[in-house]
């Protein structure tokens, strides 16, 4: 009997190639005799992935798959975590900086996602969540996740994961600017004014795939990393440590893992929003957690990986 698939597809994104690779596999499968029902299910707008998701019966499939960028994948997995449904997921990411699949080594080609599809390994991996919403990768917030909604789409497309730190380097005036936070982590306590923050689930931020170097998507923590306010002439070293990945050592990064934790901007004078896969997400102050083992993610078998 062949595979039974559910696709979430956003027909827009990678300028379209979501599309061409969703069709191409599904021609590999049908040649190699692999498919016995395809349901493609095409978002127009925001929350209709999330939606599609929520409406998934898990005896009609055996698979869903998640094919767009990273704002399709959060939605998918908010509403497969919201309706509470056990079912394999498999992530085509289109977007640009696809640090979730790099990391847990996704395969990009259709040939090589319809190869997984087939003969996958099944990995329970960690999930965010920020209040009542959720994350696959990272949560941000201060002049970095200003970057990203900056960003030109068009740059963005052309220079991949580079074109959010040349928009860095560009706004280093603003970049210094800061903000009172405190984090709470049980009995312990950060209090510090911040230029930017991350609570990430992978170690992958941004392209650069050892931001975060202790996180571990099954690990059951969420790894925790403060930029604190700092000299303009101090960002252009640290930018140079965070290449070279010598970052935490720095006396400007405070960085530690976590199961759940609070942050608040107590003195802020304005709505301090929150980036969560890259979408716009809520407010602080917020309780984090990570959801341990709450996705079923669809893998390639360690052997077929591409490294």
């Amino acid at each position: 009997m062949g595979l039974r698939l559910k696709i979430i597809l956003n027909p827009s994104s990678g300028r379209e190639t979501a599309r061409s690779n969703v069709e191409n596999v599904l021609s590999y499968l049908a040649t190699k005799g692999s498919i016995e029902r395809a349901d493609i299910n095409y978002t127009a707008k925001r929350f209709d992935a999330m939606n599609f998701a929520i409406d998934t019966d898990p005896d009609e499939y055996d698979i869903l798959i998640a094919a767009g960028g990273d704002g399709t994948v959060n939605e998918v997995v908010t509403g497969i975590m919201r309706s509470e449904i056990d079912i394999p997921v498999a992530i085509y990411n289109s977007g640009t900086i696809n640090d979730f699949a790099t990391i847990n080594h996704l395969p990009s080609s259709p040939a090589d996602f319809a190869r997984m599809l087939e003969d996958p390994e099944i990995v329970k991996v960690d999930c965010g969540k920020a209040g009542d919403s959720y994350f696959m990768n990272v949560l941000a917030a201060g002049s970095f996740a200003d970057v990203i909604y900056n960003v030109n789409p068009d740059f963005k497309t052309a220079f991949g994961p580079i074109a959010y730190w040349i928009s860095a380097m560009k706004d280093i005036p603003s970049l210094n600017s800061s903000h009172r936070i405190i984090i709470r982590n049980g009995e312990d306590v950060v209090d510090t004014d911040a230029v930017m923050f991350f609570v990430s689930n992978t170690s992958s931020v941004g392209g650069f795939k050892n931001l975060m170097s202790h996180a571990d998507v099954t690990d059951g923590l969420l790894d925790v990393m403060v930029l604190k306010k700092m000299e303009r002439s101090e960002i252009m070293p640290l930018f140079g440590k965070i290449l070279v990945g010598d970052h935490i050592n720095s006396n400007k990064v405070i960085y530690f893992q976590a199961q759940d934790i609070t942050i608040e901007a107590p003195d802020a004078d304005s709505e301090i929003t929150l980036d969560l896969d890259g979408e716009r997400g809520p407010s602080l102050p917020i309780r984090i957690s990570c959801v341990p083992r709450a996705i079923n993610l669809v893998t390639p078998r360690k052997e077929n990986q591409i490294r």
